[in-house]
């Protein structure tokens, strides 16, 4: 089979047709490093407003805390932190300067770190706004967005924002001057946000919504083919897939997208509602109604959920027990395949065992932790809240072909091709079922492997676009734990509440 490197080349290759040509850009993953369950957990209950104020673990505590032609352009993503984080590139500014930022579909607002940064890391690649003539500073007074383990604070702009050759010619962003230390690491300079404008901080419209309104895009779509890294590799970034904005890729997936409509009324995170889950091939019961609104977000890297569903998901489990090293992740023995399928509509849609497996409980340990963990310990927010109770991220994603449609509101999955990894074959149709009423998943059946030659003929629906980070109004922001792209090894944060 030829090398994912030149599979990329290929699937970069313009094609010869009057119609405008998608493009479609590769993302790229860092290596491995060390994974601090507890400080992860702690991440996703900030983002997702699950947090309490003594909710920091003793081991948390111990880390640092112009207009064009419609069209869809596929863009690289890298792989970074063994799958924490996918990153992909803009460029801002008169002249362009290149950034590497993280893709997040589960936050609206895009942020740079600045060259008038006080406390930024060396490493840092930093937006030079002295150099851009095109922009326009001090929009506002100061943004502060707070995570559990720190903050970034800035004062908004707008430049001249260009992605996959698409641009924004004022796109509003914030410019940061003051972050915690250790809150970016490597080359990654900020976030991108994509999801809706609704739970902006800075009440920008996000850079692919500003497309859509634009009419630069063929359709109002994103979507996601996300790597998975091999552990053994020493390497820091790797390719991570493809990000397409203004479309898909019909290369790397089989079948047809099952689009489920969001959920809610008024559009803010990406939602879908999970209607049954499967452990060890047997149906497992999750609670229904507002329990089981799920945000689906690239953004972050495992998969967490209520106490008493995640509990019945490992108690499915043989020999698994409650982590005692890591509150809120339960454990099982490494030589255990932990096979679980998740549905949002009847299809049942398998998790690889190797994304379930989060690592060792503690080192050397012969028993490892489960990347499905409980969201909301610790707390008594009731389901209806506003906050989703399921956030379904990286562990789940990377098994599918994801697409987000602004109109109508919706999310769709499809079997991922032979090309992408996947096996090509159609998920079971048959998921099992709540005592509720099955809801309809936005997955697909993948698509078959195109024939190696064909490549040159793939025609990319869409533009593959960066994460951003949010800000969220003052009114709603809470205590996000740290969004540190780099070093998010397992799970990344979203705060998904209040907004719907």
């Amino acid at each position: 089979m030829p090398s994912l490197a030149l599979l990329f080349s290929l699937l970069l290759l313009p094609t010869f047709s009057f119609a405008a040509e998608p493009l479609h850009v590769p993302l790229t993953r860092r290596s491995l490093t060390a994974f601090d369950p507890n400080e992860e957990a702690l991440k996703l209950r900030h983002r997702y407003g699950f947090a309490t104020s003594n909710s920091t673990t003793a081991a948390s505590r111990r880390r640092r805390t112009a207009l064009r032609r419609a069209s869809s352009v596929g863009i690289p993503v890298t792989n970074q932190g063994a799958d924490s984080s996918y990153l992909g590139t803009l460029t801002i500014g008169s002249p362009a300067q290149t950034f590497s930022v993280v893709l997040d579909t589960g936050s609206s607002d895009l942020w740079l770190a600045s060259d008038t940064c006080l406390n930024c890391d060396p490493s840092t690649p930093l937006f030079q706004s002295t150099k851009s003539s095109s922009l326009q500073a001090g929009l506002s007074s100061a943004v502060t967005i707070h995570y559990g383990s720190g903050s970034v604070a800035g004062t908004t702009a707008s430049d001249t924002v260009s992605m996959g050759g698409f641009t924004v010619s004022s796109q509003t962003f914030l410019v940061v001057d003051r972050l915690t230390t250790g809150l970016l690491d490597g080359p990654v300079s900020g976030i991108m946000g994509l999801a809706f404008q609704t739970i902006a901080s800075t009440h920008a419209v996000p850079f692919w919504q500003a497309l859509v309104n634009n009419n630069q895009l063929s359709s109002p779509d994103m979507s996601f083919w996300l790597t998975r890294a091999d552990r053994n590799s020493a390497a820091q970034e790797v390719a991570g897939g493809v990000f397409t904005l203004g479309g898909t890729n019909s290369s790397l997936f089989s079948g047809d997208i099952d689009f489920q409509d969001m959920p809610v009324s008024s559009p803010s995170f990406w939602l879908q509602t999970l209607s049954a889950a499967t452990v060890q091939g047997n149906s497992v019961q999750i609670t229904s109604g507002d329990s089981a609104v799920s945000a689906i977000d690239t953004g972050t890297t495992l998969i967490g959920g209520p106490s008493n569903d995640v509990a019945a998901i490992w108690a499915a489990v043989p020999n698994s027990s409650p982590s005692q090293a890591n509150p809120g992740f339960f454990r099982f023995p490494c030589s255990t395949q932990v096979s679980v399928t998740l549905s949002f509509g009847g299809k049942a849609w398998p998790i690889n065992a190797q994304d379930m497996n989060a690592g060792q409980d503690t080192p050397g340990s012969s028993l490892c932790i489960g990347s499905i963990f409980d969201l909301s310990m610790g707390t008594s927010i009731p389901a209806g809240s506003g906050n989703p109770n399921w956030v379904v991220g990286d562990t789940f994603l990377k098994n599918v072909y994801s697409v987000f449609r602004s109109s109508p509101p919706s999310v769709g999955f499809a079997q991922l091709s032979t090309l992408a990894g996947g096996s090509g074959a159609a998920p079971s149709s048959s998921a099992p079922t709540t005592s509720a009423p099955l809801l309809t998943s936005p997955f697909s059946s993948p698509r078959l492997l195109l024939p190696f030659l064909q490549l040159i003929r793939v025609r990319v629906l869409g533009l593959q676009v960066p994460l951003q980070e949010q800000t969220l109004p003052v009114a709603h922001q809470v205590a996000h734990q740290d969004l540190e792209p780099v070093r998010l090894i397992f799970l990344k944060i979203s705060v998904y509440f209040l907004f719907y």
